[in-house]
């Protein structure tokens, strides 16, 4: 389902102009925009959460316009749609800057630019290296604020952040996670936030990850048993809990990882998420982002 949203008829009191006299003195302008964002889920949870607010990008326009003098209105309409790109998730834009009483003879209407921007997209190289299991079970997870645990350079969360997920990534590598963040800026995905922690400091007080804080957590190739806890703690009623990781199995027969402790045994995922409802379950020779491994996956949902 494709949908586009229209503003039309933003005012500026905005300098713009290629003479002093323009650039000192504010002129009225217009500001016509149209995008597309992810806002499907909007049209059945009647929630603004679940799209843009209309107000939000209208205020941010007129910040942009009347913040400072301009010589062009080419500059004026490229410093707005890359704040649009960049802070909200908008994923293509099409936008009109245009003078309504131009210092021009001759003309009764007005004088503009348009322009035409889009998100930079993942390439097919990013999407080779996802988990089909995240993959395939994409629509069970909840829209809204997802927690990646063990993130990594973020694969799983610039995928998410780009169908319009806010994903918070937790890694205790702090060069990975500046990876991410430049991967983020630059395909113009704003609502990924990283956080650089160690979780495995003490392993009989695990950190706290907060209070039904997270419509999702996802969880790959990670186990650290005295984390579970928390997990569960962290989720909203109703929000799930996506988990992968290595099988005894894999260990025995690949050799990888060169620690058992790293691996879960038959059904023990079961039991370290127990109370949960269980939306899918399975152990098995899968195939992972980059290869075939034995692993546990589930998808549960807290009550």
């Amino acid at each position: 389902m494709s949908s586009s949203i229209v503003l039309k008829g933003i005012q500026l009191s905005a300098r713009c102009g290629v003479t002093d006299t323009e650039r000192q003195q504010p002129q009225p302008l217009l500001v016509d925009l149209i995008f597309r964002c992810s806002n499907q889920s909007a049209f059945q949870s009647d929630h603004i959460s679940d799209t843009v607010d209309y107000g939000t990008i209208t205020q941010r326009i007129q910040d942009i316009g009347e913040g400072q003098a301009f010589s062009l209105l080419e500059t004026l309409g490229e410093k707005i749609c890359q704040a649009l790109l960049h802070e909200f998730p908008i994923t293509r834009l099409k936008i009109w800057v245009r003078k309504i009483r131009p210092p021009l003879k001759n003309i009764e209407g007005s004088v503009g630019v348009q322009l035409t921007r889009s998100r930079k997209p993942l390439t097919s190289h990013d999407h080779k290296h996802l988990s089909p299991f995240l993959v395939d079970q994409l629509s069970r997870v909840p829209h809204g604020t997802v927690l990646d645990v063990a993130t990594g350079r973020g694969r799983h969360a610039l995928y998410l952040a780009s169908k319009g997920f806010s994903v918070h990534g937790i890694d205790r590598d702090a060069a990975a996670l500046h990876e991410l963040q430049e991967q983020a800026q630059e395909a113009g995905l704003p609502s990924i936030t990283t956080q650089c922690r160690d979780l495995e400091v003490n392993p009989q007080h695990p950190p706290d990850l907060g209070t039904a804080m997270y419509d999702a957590i996802l969880v790959f190739f990670y186990l650290y048993r005295p984390l579970f806890p928390r997990l569960v703690n962290a989720l909203k009623p109703g929000g799930v809990i996506m988990y992968e990781t290595f099988l005894l199995d894999n260990h025995i027969h690949r050799q990888h990882p060169r620690r058992k402790e790293f691996c879960l045994e038959n059904n023990e995922l079961l039991m370290l998420l127990q109370g949960l409802r269980i939306l899918h379950y399975d152990e098995g020779d899968h195939e992972s982002s980059s290869e075939r491994a034995f692993t546990a996956r589930m998808l549960a949902q807290k009550p």
